[in-house]
């Protein structure tokens, strides 16, 4: 068969530069004329190291160079397909009537047990009902949070249409649906999950209903003892070309650690190993639930990575099979000088500094923010879900814990933070002090009246009973940062006017300006009150 796989890959490699490649036209070339399906299956296999797309028709085409578009507008449901699909997967475990009865029961307390671990910041143990819990509480507000965030990138063109996805810790798929969902038809996928736990089985399921150019591999162990290279013999590996993370310029184009860093012993050794393993020009993309614990640490993990060198394992003295010991740098020097353990500079610049893309900002050149960090995007709820809905209303009228609405979960807040290698910026802009009064010197400016550029990191907080600031009025307060702080600063728009508006128009993300701000120190919280009122011109710059 390997002579065979090998006859397919040569023919198709000289035909996709002349026409689609046809199964039923190669087999009549290679030894023994096997059956076009058995050629068809190999090319399927084979596609994503021979950069392919399968058509609707059968034959298969050279993938698009053209960059993934950003979505237009909100996402507004879990798909059907995927929703009948989870369905049948709890019918298939727990009967016709998995909603209701001991089973509806067990359901229930298990997404209460697992939702009280979460907040007592416990372990969760991933057994099946653990699993088809998580599936019915969490996917759909996974699948639609990482289409956000991925809106990041594709804004800046740089989602491409051939993408090699590392996910770490992938649960039961939502983050892996929704990346599958915001890839247009002709784009092509080669994607790998690291889920040791019963959550495997559910995302397993789930996978088999995405497209025919979606190529999946779940590797069932912890990412601690996971091996990227081993990733190079794998499907979508073989041959001479195939993929070969350990190498300086090669590796993943998009690793996800979506909503797993709090579940690891040590989450930054994880995300750092994980920067090891992008390509060159390839994002880590972190993603937490928006509640303080989680999002502090999300952000805690960004700040001790940012500015660190990454090295290739190739870089670092491992061999291809894995043995060998890490140079000096990998523990010690991280500064970016690069060079101290005997390497060239121009090996070092294989692997660069990690850059925070985004959403958070850096102003400020040199300046690192050392605040608290909790900022969180909120987007338009889903609508509720068959599956949520039915073990909601199934819900016993004896249950006295019950309060309506309890297992219906359709929020979409989260944090999230994008790191790449080669110094791309979300927003690039390096400010002036002759121009700008920067945060970090905000205690001298307090009551005074001052011009800042910043970031809205919030939706209105006053109308979040969530969001940790106890506001004393119902003037809309928006988080903003310049990535030079070491304090919170809030904008409070008093009196909203045509020429401040818009500060309330900006998006999660967005840089504004604002002339004529006045700064206040509120005491009773511990932060900045930069007042926006009829004197404050805010506009937005990107």
């Amino acid at each position: 068969m390997s002579d065979q796989r090998e006859a397919v890959r040569s023919n198709a490699k000289y035909l996709r530069n002349v026409r689609p490649v046809d199964p039923e036209e190669i087999c009549e070339y290679i030894e023994g004329n096997p059956h076009p399906a058995v050629v068809r299956q190999l090319l399927r296999e084979e596609a994503p190291s021979l950069e392919l797309l399968e058509r609707d028709d059968g034959t298969f085409v050279p993938v698009d160079d053209d960059p993934v578009e950003p979505n237009r507008g909100p996402v507004e449901r879990f798909p059907e397909t995927y929703e009948r699909r989870l369905e049948d997967l709890l019918v298939e475990r727990y009967g016709v009537d998995w909603h209701e009865d001991a089973t509806g029961d067990l359901l229930r307390s298990t997404i209460r047990r697992f939702k009280a671990s979460y907040l007592e910041r416990d372990p969760v143990e991933y057994d099946e009902d653990v699993a088809a819990g998580y599936a019915i509480y969490h996917l759909p507000g996974y699948y639609a949070a990482v289409q956000y965030a991925l809106d990041d990138l594709a804004e800046r063109g740089l989602l491409g249409r051939q993408l090699r996805v590392l996910d770490i810790g992938a649960g039961v798929g939502g983050p892996a649906l929704g990346l599958c969902s915001y890839l247009p038809d002709d784009a092509l996928l080669e994607y790998h999950a690291v889920e040791p736990s019963a959550a495997a089985d559910v995302l397993d399921s789930l996978l088999e209903e995405t497209g025919r150019n979606v190529h999946t591999t779940i590797h069932r162990s912890t990412i601690e003892s996971f091996d990227p290279v081993e990733v190079a013999g794998e499907h979508g590996g073989g041959g001479s070309d195939g993929f070969d993370p350990s190498a300086p310029d090669d590796g993943f184009d998009l690793i996800l650690a979506a909503n797993v860093l709090s579940e690891l012993e040590d989450p930054t050794a994880v995300a750092r190993d994980a920067l090891e393993w992008l390509a060159p020009e390839g994002t880590l993309l972190a993603m937490a639930p928006a509640d303080k614990n989680t999002s502090t640490q999300l952000r805690a993990v960004e700040r001790e990575l940012e500015d660190d060198r990454v090295w290739s394992p190739a870089e670092m003295g491992i061999a291809e099979d894995g043995s060998g010991e890490r140079g000096e740098s990998d523990e010690g020097d991280r500064s970016g000088a690069g060079g101290t353990d005997g390497r060239r500079d121009g090996d070092a610049d294989r692997r660069g500094l990690v850059t925070v893309y985004g959403p958070t900002v850096r102003l400020w050149p040199g300046e690192r923010p050392t605040d608290r960090g909790w900022s969180f995007d909120a987007r338009p709820d889903l609508e509720v879900p068959s599956f949520q809905r039915k073990l909601d209303e199934a819900t016993p009228g004896d249950d006295e814990e019950h309060a309506p609405g309890e297992f219906r979960n359709v929020d979409v807040q989260f944090s999230s933070s994008l790191l790449r290698l080669d110094g791309t910026r979300r927003i690039d802009v390096a400010l002036e002090t002759s121009d700008w009064a920067k945060m970090a010197e905000m205690e001298r400016h307090v009551t005074n009246r001052i011009d800042i550029a910043a970031a809205k990191l919030s939706r209105s907080l006053s109308e979040d009973e969530n969001s940790g600031y106890d506001a004393s009025s119902t003037n809309p307060l928006f988080k903003i940062s310049d990535g030079s702080e070491s304090t919170d600063h809030y904008a409070v728009l008093t009196s909203e006017t045509s020429l401040n508006r818009p500060l309330l128009e900006a998006e999660y993300g967005e840089v504004c300006t604002f002339e004529q701000i006045l700064a206040l120190w509120n005491d009773d919280e511990g932060a900045y009150n930069l007042v926006v009122d009829e004197q404050t011109i805010v506009d937005r710059i990107g």
